[in-house]
């Protein structure tokens, strides 16, 4: 478990100089349309930021909860057919 902690953070830590490259890509691109009057461009931009940050989570949350849901089913038939049998 350790081990792939450490890739983790190795990952992300090798990663970073990417993501800072293309933040600041975004931000003179938005600069430049916001001075020359397209301020819609920027409310598009945002938008689509948190689009792709809620939909992994929304993901996540669904599949949790249905495996939630299956597990809880599981164990009420598993006592239901113990107390029947």
């Amino acid at each position: 478990m350790k081990k792939l902690i450490i890739l983790f953070v190795l990952t992300v830590a090798g990663s970073l100089h990417e993501v800072a490259a293309q933040c600041a890509m975004c931000r003179s691109t938005l600069e430049n349309n916001f001075s020359n009057g397209h301020a819609g461009i920027a409310a598009g931009i945002n938008t689509g930021i948190l689009y792709l940050l809620c939909i992994p989570y929304l993901a996540v949350g669904i599949l949790g909860y249905l495996w939630y849901k299956s597990s809880r089913n599981g164990e009420k038939e598993l006592a239901d057919s113990i107390t029947a049998g």
